[in-house]
């Protein structure tokens, strides 16, 4: 009776979601777009993914459009996709390519198929309702609206940092592809450094940098140089993005360039809450990266002390609290959060927000802007209101949060394993 008791708090979290899920269905099915915090723009449905597949049909993709994404990202997108759609533009894609949707579709539910084998075996009585909230949640549901290829990393990056497979070749060619479909998700494998485990950092590496050989081979495009410059380009680009950014974003820092946004703010917001942000915004960056870097500290010292992939979620947390490549990127953040067992204040504290931060809802405080626009989920007129959220403020936090449970938890852990182990401080394999 008491261990199902314990399961309750998370059951409530999971319907919570469900509820979510519903509320939203029921404003698209009276509005005919998905609101906020999903994105604005309600006819440009599945846009990064047939955007990109435009692009690798055709030259140009690093020249002319300035892709930041390395050449397998436009080799699978190749291979599921039909050429013949892509003559025109990439939105007439949406309608005529039917590999691309069901492509997308199928992603999406490999993804949750994955997710809950990963969540089974590690603890078979939480599995159904951290899948199911993991599921239905707002970070992998803004993954498929977007058509991002998120969906097809998420389930290499199950494989490669999940309990399913934990050695051999599979698990070294699911790292080098999280790697070159999205670079930042080197942080997580840089795991294996903190916990010595050079063979399979080496392994990684290699795979990682034969997959982008011959991706690069294949597409005669995508360079380092190449990449580099591109990303600097997007770079600056983002920053005169200031309310793209500030939308679904996984740290404060946007906040930060709120003063300089087109749209005048200090119409909506006073200008003290605007001095405040600006105050405390960099305080709080800083201390987390400074609470992570301690964490990692310790975990390097006794690397017995946490699991692996405890160190890739403060690798992670670390990276999005600093600056945001966007909301969808908390898939990988959330699965590795949920796979923490319910014990502990620091994991329960992480596991909470993981929940809060599937909820499919956002509560507006202000409307910025207003279209009159069609969607194309619905297929028809809409007028889609934009502004200002208590998800803007909120969403962040949580991420913060759960860096600080994860890396206070981590050091009282490192600490008690002093008591029992001599600190390592060689390069050796512990």
């Amino acid at each position: 009776m008491k261990g199902r008791l314990r399961l309750v708090p998370e059951l409530l979290l999971a319907l919570a979601v469900v509820a979510s899920v519903v509320s939203t269905a029921m404003a698209f099915r009276a509005t005919g777009y998905l609101p906020q915090p999903f994105v604005l723009d309600t006819n440009d449905t599945f846009m990064d993914w047939f955007n990109t597949a435009y692009w690798a049909h055709r030259p140009g993709a690093y020249d002319v459009w300035r892709s930041i994404y390395p050449p397998l990202s436009f080799v699978f997108l190749d291979l599921f996709s039909l050429p013949g759609c892509y003559l025109q533009a990439p939105f007439h894609a949406r309608d005529c390519d039917w590999l691309g949707r069901g492509v997308i579709y199928g992603f999406y539910l490999l993804d949750v198929a994955l997710v809950w084998l990963s969540f089974r075996r590690a603890d078979p009585r939480t599995a159904p309702m951290r899948t199911l909230a993991f599921g239905l949640g707002l970070p992998l549901l803004f993954t498929l609206e977007r058509g991002n290829l998120i969906l097809v990393a998420f389930a290499c990056f199950v494989i490669a940092h999940g309990p399913l497979v934990t050695r051999g070749p599979w698990r070294w060619l699911a790292t080098a592809a999280t790697i070159n479909f999205k670079p930042y998700l080197l942080l997580p494998v840089l795991a294996h450094a903190v916990k010595r485990d050079w063979r399979a950092l080496e392994l990684a590496g290699i795979a990682t940098v034969f997959v982008y050989l011959v991706t690069l081979a294949i597409v005669g495009a995508g360079t380092p140089i190449e990449l580099v410059a591109n990303t600097a380009n997007w770079v600056v680009f983002q920053s005169g993005q200031v309310w793209n950014e500030i939308h679904y974003s996984t740290s404060y820092a946007p906040l930060l360039l709120v003063r300089g946004a087109q749209i005048p703010v200090l119409d909506f917001v006073p200008s003290r809450t605007i001095e405040t942000i600006e105050r405390l915004v960099p305080i709080v960056i800083r201390m987390s990266q400074l609470v992570a870097l301690v964490a990692l500290a310790g975990a390097w010292l006794q690397p017995r002390a946490l699991p692996l992939h405890r160190i890739s979620t403060i690798l992670l947390a670390a990276y999005l609290v600093t600056q945001s490549p966007g909301g969808y990127t908390q898939t990988f953040l959330l699965f590795l959060v949920l796979l923490e067992p319910w014990k502990g204040i620091g994991p329960i504290v992480a596991i909470v927000c993981a929940y809060l931060l599937c909820l499919v809802a956002d509560w507006p405080l202000s409307t910025v802007l207003e279209l009159s626009t069609n969607s194309w989920l619905s297929g028809r007129p809409v007028t889609p209101s934009f502004g200002l959220a208590i998800g803007h403020f909120v969403r962040p936090g949580l991420v913060a949060l759960i860096l600080w449970a994860l890396a206070l938890d981590s050091l009282v852990r490192v600490v008690r394993a002093h008591r029992a182990h001599r600190p390592t401080l060689g390069l050796a394999p512990a």
